[in-house]
């Protein structure tokens, strides 16, 4: 069956992170998706080479491949956190996600990933969360009618910067509604790093949802705390199954694009400064983290992959995992089918 072929219940892409050690072309990513039998792809961002050359006739050959194959786009580029990462000097973003604003809209859709990086509060030393959440309260504000007259819904990832809880009170300071000019990019994995469950977080957020990373994960307890990391899907501790469920309640579908990568995270767990950073209970998501660990523990194909050896296996392992989230969205019954 080829890409975006009918008879499909839920649309099963790629996100283009997991592949960029093969160095391919924007261009060439969509075939690989369509050799693979991938719904679409999400574009998470470029390697500035790829970025640099980017142009309108490059916009409009993605959009026409894609069309001509059925295959949904999704885009990435912005930023919501207007600071460096690094110096946590002012930066303005305006530009910046004008600029994946619009190149979005060349491509004919709505959805533009948002994401700044960093684990803020692993360092006292770094701004409050406080802070950094009215900055970007501030700079998202002042983007909202130029995302509007893109068409654009910037989707900020379920990353390393902010709580569930966090981000829905984000939403509210720059008083925003679900369906609207924001969202949420929902990493699946990427939640157990902030000590939340995915399924918790994710359905704490769903109305917000509108586009996803699906990442299967694990988490073991480690010298000072707890580590996590991605594992292949099927593999991990993630209840995908729960969270595809989830999704099919929204009015809007909702893609579900693998990302997948090598390496791990360690949560200094032990520490109860770094535990006063969360602003829910501590005790209640590192409780659910620890129930985690015991899970993987009993998974001996769960373990972390250092990062140097994902070229290697980037390729096999996205595949595996198209296969598997295939196999997984085409098991859970929709909505529609479920028993009463």
């Amino acid at each position: 069956m080829t890409a975006g072929a009918p008879g499909r219940r839920r649309r099963v892409g790629v996100d283009n992170y997991g592949l960029f050690p093969l160095d391919l072309a924007p261009i060439q990513t969509l075939e690989w998706a369509v050799d693979h039998d991938a719904d679409g792809v999400s574009f998470s961002g470029l390697t500035p080479a790829w970025q640099g050359r980017l142009d309108a006739p490059a916009l409009a050959d993605l959009r026409a491949f894609a069309d001509g194959n059925g295959l949904y786009l999704e885009w990435g580029g912005a930023q919501h956190i207007p600071r460096d990462m690094t110096s946590w000097a002012r930066k303005d973003l305006f530009e910046i996600n004008r600029r994946a604003a619009s190149e979005a809209a060349a491509l004919g859709t709505s959805i533009v990933r948002s994401c700044s990086g960093g684990l803020m509060r692993w360092d006292a030393a770094n701004p409050p969360t406080e802070v950094l959440l009215r900055d970007t309260a501030e700079a998202l504000r002042a983007q909202r009618t130029m995302l509007g007259d893109h068409g654009a819904i910037l989707a900020i990832e379920t990353h390393f910067e902010f709580t569930s809880v966090e981000l829905l009170h984000l939403f509210d300071m720059c008083e925003a509604e679900p369906g609207g000019w924001l969202g949420i990019c929902l990493d699946t994995m990427n939640l157990m790093t902030l000590l939340e469950h995915p399924v918790t977080a994710a359905g704490r957020l769903l109305p917000w949802v509108v586009s996803t990373h699906v990442k299967d994960g694990g988490v073991l307890r480690a010298p000072g705390g707890l580590v996590t990391f991605p594992a292949p899907i099927g593999d991990g501790v993630v209840d995908l199954g729960a969270i595809v469920r989830s999704l099919d309640t929204l009015r809007r579908p909702v893609t579900l694009s693998v990302e997948d990568h090598a390496g791990s995270f360690l949560l200094p767990t032990h520490d109860e400064a770094f535990l006063s950073r969360f602003p829910e209970a501590p005790g209640a998501g590192l409780g659910a983290m620890l129930e985690l660990a015991d899970a993987t523990q009993d998974r001996p194909a769960c373990r972390p992959l250092d990062r140097a050896e994902w070229p290697a296996v980037c390729e096999s392992r996205i595949v595996h995992d198209l296969v598997m989230l295939r196999r997984l969205a085409d098991a859970v019954p929709t909505v529609m089918e479920a028993p009463s």
